[in-house]
């Protein structure tokens, strides 16, 4: 009894025939393993996700066409800061190394591309102020700003959000100003002349015709005189102390005038003039007269006797009690003239 499976197969041909490979029924095309891929050319990110203090910033800002990078910084440091937080010029200068200059640069484009908004309004208390609105997305502003329905009647205001404290102190009203310092104290006269004081404020009143910045108050008039009349006490004519006083302004002006005015009278003081001996009087020429008695000219004030002519006191003679007898003075107060 033959023991062969009859259900297997005949044998196999073998693997080689006529010295080729058969050929498979559904041949598979041979893959090459795909080679380590190099570095790509350009940046590549390492990415974490945030969970906390983030800012969600749109590529239509960071990718901007036309905003410089200074301004595509300030945008993103304003859209990352809490509301009521100050982003005025002063601020910002202070907070990085740009000045001034490039970053009101800057605010301006964010201005000029919707990125940011500035509102003037008026506090309760009477203060105009400017509030500043960052916007992450001028396209959806504009949208809505088109597509709100036209009203006849006047626009309500939105409420205003829910300010910072920060923001609440900076808008407060502020306290009431100080009480301005009193002017510097000024030179005084050696007398009090009402003329000369007259004179002084005359000088004042007329400054603001050489300059209108030169306006003043009665009181501060009435402060600045006694210095000015101490200059023209020191024989300084009028001219000169105006010109000494308006002379050689700051650019700017004079940002209090008669502060300015009161330490000038003091600095500029000039020195008292030299010392002037009185000059003696002339000698008084009576004019002609003619002597009644002898019709000689002489001098003297009124008409009458020349000092000869002219009778003397008699004086009594203490030894006999007796007057001498009649002398001519000698002591003539006019000048004899003989012809």
């Amino acid at each position: 009894m033959d023991s062969r499976n009859t259900s297997a197969p005949s044998g196999a041909p073998s693997a080689v025939a006529g010295g080729r490979r058969p050929l498979r029924a559904n041949p598979r095309p041979r893959v090459r393993p795909p080679a380590p891929a190099a570095h790509p050319a350009g940046v590549t990110h390492d990415n974490s996700r945030h969970t906390t203090r983030f800012t969600v910033i749109g590529n239509h800002l960071a990718q901007h066409r036309e905003l410089s990078l200074l301004a595509m910084g300030l945008a993103l440091h304003i859209q990352s800061l809490p509301t009521g937080a100050r982003v005025d010029i002063k601020t910002l200068a202070d907070r990085f190394p740009e000045g001034a200059t490039r970053i009101a640069a800057g605010l301006r484009e964010l201005e000029t591309h919707g990125y940011l908004r500035r509102v003037r309004e008026r506090t309760p208390g009477g203060r105009i102020v400017t509030r500043t609105i960052s916007c992450n997305q001028p396209a959806a502003a504009r949208h809505r700003t088109s597509a709100a329905p036209a009203r006849a009647a006047a626009p309500v205001r939105a409420p205003r959000p829910q300010a910072s404290p920060a923001h609440q102190a900076d808008t407060a009203p502020t306290a009431p100003r100080k009480k301005r310092r009193p002017l510097p104290a000024v030179p005084q006269p050696g007398y009090s002349s009402p003329d000369l004081l007259r004179a002084a404020t005359d000088l004042l009143a007329g400054l603001r015709v050489h300059d209108p910045r030169f306006l003043l108050s009665a009181c501060d008039t009435s402060h600045l005189a006694p210095g000015v009349a101490a200059w023209l006490e020191r024989d300084v004519p009028p001219d000169a102390v105006c010109h000494a006083l308006t002379a050689d302004l700051p650019p700017e002006g004079p940002r209090r005038p008669a502060a300015l005015l009161a330490y000038r009278l003091t600095a500029q003081l000039p020195p008292p003039p030299p010392f002037r001996a009185p000059a003696a009087p002339e000698p008084v020429r009576h004019p002609l007269q003619n002597c009644d008695h002898c019709d000689r000219a002489f001098r003297a004030p009124e008409a009458g006797r020349c000092g000869e002519c002219r009778p003397t006191r008699p004086t009594v003679n203490p030894a006999t009690d007796e007057e001498p007898s009649e002398m001519p003075h000698r002591a003539d107060p006019g000048v004899l003239i003989r012809p």
